[in-house]
């Protein structure tokens, strides 16, 4: 059985973080293996609090793991300071993991600032940034990690080029910020592709970055190259957006 660990926060309503990346990872076939980063209160509407981990802890469950069973294929999600930022780099550098997924979570949807400082973001555009195989950014996280602007899928791609070369492997920048059909560019250094869905009006949208960027590290775990992980895992999100269960009162869960 292929296997996949995520090392992120905690969701105590379920929709997005460690929660929606092992239900992703169940759902597809892969066994999930979690490193919890910091806890969070929070439901569909709000983030009412938020406690970080010491970064010993995030090392030593990711330690245990990989002592016992060896993952095909790494998330990483919330990392909430600069300190955890670069306790996982170290592992991942120490341990030689391959099929990272980096999805800078820095925002959550009802506004809540899930990576603390702006040292945090260095060590991320630093010291995690060209240990990804691909890094999955919004329009707002691309904007910060970039310094552009972005309004356009024309602008999606000029940020998914500078992310390489900022050191990224790959990068896959989400469009969901912007108008009409939802767009979202890959660049791997050397083609351009644009993965396109109709854009489904709802507000069940909780944690479809982390479905996201699950279902890649969970198509990489079976052996999916890239370009063919990115399609799965956007069509993977677009049907579990269709599929929402209509949950809550807020940005809703989807179905995974």
């Amino acid at each position: 059985m292929r296997t996949a660990l995520t090392i992120a926060g905690s969701d105590s309503s379920g929709g997005a973080g460690i929660q929606a990346d092992l239900k992703t990872f169940a759902a597809h076939g892969v066994f999930g293996m979690s490193a919890i980063t910091a806890v969070t209160a929070q439901n569909t509407q709000t983030v009412t609090r938020v406690l970080a981990l010491s970064p010993d802890m995030v090392t030593a469950q990711i330690e245990a793991v990989i002592a016992d069973i060896t993952p095909d294929a790494i998330k990483i999600g919330m990392l909430a300071n600069a300190g955890i930022a670069e306790a996982v780099a170290l592992a991942l550098r120490r341990y030689r993991l391959s099929n990272v997924v980096l999805d800078t979570v820095m925002i959550a949807k009802g506004g809540a600032r899930l990576l603390d400082e702006d040292e945090a973001i260095d060590v991320l555009k630093e010291r995690l940034l060209p240990l990804a195989a691909v890094v999955t950014p919004n329009v707002p996280e691309a904007e910060a990690l970039t310094g552009m602007t972005i309004e356009t899928v024309n602008d999606l791609e000029r940020a998914a080029r500078s992310l390489i070369e900022m050191g990224a492997r790959a990068a896959l920048v989400k469009g969901g910020h912007l108008e009409g059909p939802a767009i979202d560019v890959v660049h791997d250094g050397r083609q351009m592709i644009r993965l396109e869905s109709p854009r489904i009006g709802t507000r069940h949208t909780h944690g479809t970055g982390c479905t996201l960027s699950s279902a890649i590290a969970a198509r990489l775990a079976l052996g999916d190259d890239l370009e063919a992980a990115c399609r799965a895992a956007k069509t993977y999100v677009t049907e579990a957006i269709r599929r929402a269960p209509g949950l809550g009162r807020g940005h809703g869960p989807l179905r995974h």
